[in-house]
C-alpha cells in the first residue's frame, strides 16, 4: 500500500488522525495532514481505507499495487 494526501485539497477535518493515528497527524499552524507514514503496515491498511474514506475533502490517495 502507498498513501498519499493532498495538501491543497486538505480541509483539515482531522477525522484521518481519529481513526489513523500512525499514519495520519495535523499541522499545528493550520489543521492541514500530516503523512507520518506513507507506506503503513499491513495491519493498518483497514483503518487507512477507513480514513480514506472519511475524507470529506477525498484528500487521501491510496494506491493498493504497491
Amino acid at each position: 500500500m502507498k498513501v498519499s494526501v493532498d495538501l491543497d485539497r486538505c480541509c483539515g477535518a482531522g477525522q484521518c488522525v481519529l481513526i489513523a493515528p500512525e499514519v495520519f497527524d495535523q499541522g499545528d499552524e493550520d489543521g492541514i495532514v500530516v503523512l507520518l507514514e506513507p507506506s503503513p503496515a499491513v495491519d493498518l491498511h483497514p483503518v487507512v481505507h477507513e480514513a480514506a474514506a472519511v475524507c470529506p475533502a477525498s484528500a487521501i490517495t491510496i494506491d493498493d499495487s504497491h
